[in-house]
């Protein structure tokens, strides 16, 4: 399977004349048919103009609402480790190597936006497995700023631009952070050292989400992936990558592909946190809330393999644009929890492409399942061009010998035991280390050294320099205040020593 080039599923071969989109020669590439000589009016007859010309106002996408800047790779996963006992998904069985492409992205930033801005990288990885497709999307964070996706449209809605200027407005991001105290943790982490990574290749991947895991013998695991860097992890101050941004606005991007037009292929190794079932139910944190980590110590990262990135993409557009990544793919022995972040993510994701590239965004080569049988039933609709023989009947049930649902290799797995009232309420707190501002204070005053926690300090008091509104400016002092007293005693007094 991982002998297969699967950027070249799609590709059309070159020919020697110039035709149109039926096949067709063309007469010429640079003039166009005009009637009474040279300085007349274009005639209407000459198809080829109308539909070049046609074709370019419509060449363009719309872009993501979210991650729309960014840039990927093809690769493989090869599984070194025995985690059997924990999944009997076919792609992570000891020695399977795997078919993959990674996209990484700046979350906030449209097209065309620089690299180097301070935000979450996205790190989407899309698995090309006999059992079908297998994403994880997540970020270069291990958490999230909120943990419900109700308010994912508002906390993105404030890291965008204001309708009004078309600006990018420090007022609105601090008074959507201020407002939601269960946003420090991560707030913390885009403030810190990693806020703004040197380059894809040298940052860490998370799942983020806690995810299932089941065996051949049906056990239940709760599982969070972790993607580290064989490069190292490295960073950009503030002055570096606003330099940066002026320089080269796809500074990242450009980075990812010379390396790999070098032979410099980067990797990362791939671990897994497993805690037991019934664990889930009592942990001291909620390991169902994306904005809290689950502690190393209690339960230690174990290996499974490592992926390396060692192919660019033959057509930017086509393999990386169009590439449609979703939490909800899932194979036998994968599954998703119940984090209510990944739950909306599971409808939103696939809902995204269907409006962005069309409804059969799953026909395009770049996200065709290419190692598993596709029989579905779903078919016409726009930019169709798979098909079933004319003897298959188009509805199930049938009598005709069309294909028919076999429970025994379903991915019912998805489902977890759920029982109880139907609420509208936040996610159960379980207690002091279950905080939504603790683990971002043990981040400050027991991960960081003294010089990153000097850099957190400087980055934040001058991110609320510029803050215009006095209120939200208060209101951003007091939620550091209220994470630490220490650091926020340190965030007022470096933003007033900035005013003079």
């Amino acid at each position: 399977m991982s002998g297969q080039d699967v950027r070249n599923i799609g590709e059309r071969p070159t020919g020697t004349f110039t035709t149109d989109q039926q096949g067709r020669a063309v007469p010429s590439d640079n003039h166009s048919l005009t009637v009474g000589g040279p300085d007349g009016v274009i005639s209407l007859t000459d198809t080829y103009v109308v539909e070049k010309l046609a074709a370019f106002d419509r060449e363009r996408v719309p872009e993501r609402v979210v991650h729309a800047k960014g840039g990927g790779a093809f690769g493989e996963l090869e599984i070194t480790e025995d985690v059997s006992q924990y999944t009997r998904a076919a792609v992570f069985q000891p020695g399977t190597k795997t078919p993959m492409l990674a996209r990484f992205s700046t979350v906030a930033g449209e097209q065309g936006s620089p690299d180097t801005w301070r935000d979450p990288r996205g790190f989407a990885l899309k698995f090309y497995t006999t059992e079908g497709n297998l994403d994880i999307v997540g970020n270069n964070t291990p958490i999230f700023f909120v943990r419900d996706g109700i308010k994912f449209p508002d906390f993105i809605h404030s890291q965008k631009r204001l309708p009004g200027s078309g600006l990018r407005d420090h007022n609105m991001q601090w008074d959507f952070w201020t407002h939601h105290p269960e946003s420090s943790h991560q707030v913390t982490y885009l403030m810190g050292d990693r806020g703004i990574p040197k380059n894809w290749r040298h940052m860490n991947g998370y799942g983020s989400h806690t995810y299932q895991w089941i065996n051949a013998q049906g056990e239940r695991f709760w599982v969070k992936y972790h993607f580290v860097s064989n490069q190292g992890v490295e960073g950009l101050t503030q002055e570096e990558a606003d330099q940066l941004a002026g320089q080269d606005a796809d500074a990242h991007r450009r980075d990812l592909y010379d390396a790999i037009e070098r032979g410099e292929f980067p990797s990362w190794d791939v671990y897994v946190q497993v805690m037991p079932y019934e664990d889930g139910k009592t942990y001291k944190v909620n390991p169902f809330d994306v904005t809290k980590t689950i502690s190393k110590k209690d339960y230690p990262r174990i290996k499974v393999g490592r992926f390396t990135l060692n192919q660019n993409p033959l057509n930017f557009f086509a393999q990386i644009e169009q590439a449609a990544f979703s939490p909800g793919n899932t194979v036998p022995g994968v599954a998703i929890s119940p984090d209510k972040m990944l739950m909306t993510r599971v409808f939103s994701y696939p809902d995204t492409h269907r409006h962005r590239i069309g409804a059969n965004f799953a026909d395009l080569p770049v996200n065709y399942p290419h190692f598993a049988e596709q029989n579905s039933y779903s078919h016409d609709g726009p930019m169709r061009y798979t098909f079933k023989s004319p003897a298959v009947p188009v509805y199930a049930e049938n009598s005709k010998g069309g294909p028919h649902a076999d429970p025994a290799r379903a991915n019912e797995d998805m489902y977890w035991q759920s029982d109880g009232e139907m609420v509208r309420a936040a996610a159960t707190v379980r207690g002091p280390e279950d905080d939504e501002k603790r683990q971002a204070s043990e981040l400050y005053s027991e991960v960081m050294s003294a010089e990153q926690q000097d850099m957190l300090v400087n980055n934040v008091a001058g991110h609320i320099g510029d803050v215009t509104d006095d209120g939200i400016r208060e209101r951003a002092f007091q939620y550091w205040e209220n994470i630490n007293p220490e650091l926020g005693s340190r965030v007022r007094q470096k933003w007033a020593e900035s005013q003079g």
